[in-house]
């Protein structure tokens, strides 16, 4: 019986330092760059199961409902979009649409889609930031593309695209690049398409918040800055370091959590991080810069209480760094969770809602009971999102 106990006691303590060597050497690849990349983005899993991005149709869309082109962002790199249309509009036009070539276009503005979307006084477009890994076609997305344009059938158009470095798109994604990237497609609507600012909605999931808070910090500090109808904000979280000290693959396999039990060391290897993604402190520079102007600003985070990828708690932080900066003298967290008890809406197995009002700005946190990291996206209350911001925005689409 000893020699089995001492045998067992070996076994476990060479399993035992064995994990302790891999979680080491995951570490050390960690403050490498190129790893980071890989482990932030996830660029390099596509999730599109051998199906064409340039055949729309094999992901459930209509011929020629989705036009697949490209944009070029200031440094050149070719970035793959999809514009897709609503269905009411498609329903109009169906004849003309039909009688065109299916597939990528290389002059997207030579389409009876292009025309739609830029000719018609009353359009809106939500640009729409994807999360880590994929493309525009993986997972829940094309679900989600339905629930954004569902309020408004014959309005809303999609706009979608792969960052560098992810799907179609060339080049290594990086913050600087995605930042990048994004105000290519932003700036392709307004420009290019003629959608005036205040017809944009700015969609952004999981790290697609992080880029949406890049481009919005970005035009509000334009001269003169420049504001959109508003934007939503999925599964956001308050930066790379907190999320790493929280966050496990799948809900189950952590990557930083045990170390951030040990402060020193984990804020040694905080410094090796490359992509900071400062979300809570762009939203914060965000709402000052938009309360300093005089500018309306609508902002929308919603947040899943089951999301095993990025716990809800991010949420609450992002959300309050907004509300500070809305308030002349600031908030501290404790005294706004206060004020969140006394003014939360509480939907029972809906959730709950909060907003935060001043003069120029809505904050509001949607915390839904339901609805995991992805399948949320889908869900009716992102289309209720969008029909209350676009009305706010424009009382005519009541």
């Amino acid at each position: 019986m000893p020699t089995m106990f001492y045998l067992l006691l070996k076994y476990v303590s060479l399993s035992a330092a064995v994990l302790a060597g891999l979680y080491a050497s995951l570490l050390g690849l960690l403050t490498s760059p190129s790893f980071q990349a890989h482990v932030v983005y996830l660029h390099k899993i596509q999730m599109t199961w051998f199906k064409d991005l340039d055949i729309p149709e094999s992901f459930g869309f209509l011929r020629n409902q989705v036009t697949p082109f490209t944009i070029k962002s200031a440094d050149g790199e070719a970035l793959y979009a999809w514009h897709i249309l609503p269905i009411g509009l498609y329903r109009q036009h169906e004849s003309a649409l039909l009688a065109e070539p299916a597939g990528f276009v290389s002059d997207f503005k030579s389409r009876v889609s292009f025309n739609l979307l830029r000719d018609d006084p009353e359009t809106r477009l939500i640009i729409h930031f994807h999360g880590a890994a994929g493309t525009v076609g993986s997972g829940y997305r094309v679900p989600n593309y339905r629930a954004l344009s569902a309020g408004q059938v014959e309005k809303i158009h999609v706009l979608t695209f792969d960052y560098r470095g992810f799907g179609r798109s060339k080049g290594t994604p990086s913050e600087r690049g995605l930042c990048s990237d994004a105000v290519a497609a932003v700036d392709w609507a307004m420009n290019v398409a003629r959608i005036p600012s205040s017809r944009i909605l700015i969609f952004g999931q999981s790290i697609g918040t992080a880029v949406s808070l890049a481009v919005l910090e970005h035009y509000a500090f334009q001269s003169p800055p420049i504001s959109f109808a508003g934007s939503i904000l999925v599964a956001p979280f308050a930066d790379v370091a907190t999320l790493v000290s929280t966050y496990s693959v799948a809900g189950t396999i952590p990557i930083l959590s045990p170390v951030a039990r040990f402060p020193s060391i984990f804020q040694y290897l905080s410094t090796f991080i490359r992509d900071k993604w400062l979300s809570k402190d762009r939203i914060a520079r965000y709402v000052r810069a938009n309360e300093a102007n005089g500018q309306k600003y609508r902002l929308t985070l919603i947040h899943a209480e089951d999301d095993w990828d990025i716990p809800w708690h991010h949420t609450e932080i992002v959300f309050w760094h907004a509300v500070d900066a809305a308030v002349p003298g600031g908030i501290s967290y404790d005294e706004l969770e206060r004020t969140k008890s006394d003014t939360k809406t509480d939907l029972g197995a809906a959730g709950s809602v909060v907003e935060w009002r001043t003069i120029n700005g809505i904050i509001r946190e949607e915390i839904p009971k339901t609805g995991l990291h992805d399948v949320i996206m889908g869900n009716p209350v992102v289309t209720m999102a969008i029909m209350r911001i676009l009305a706010a925005a424009d009382p005519v689409l009541e």
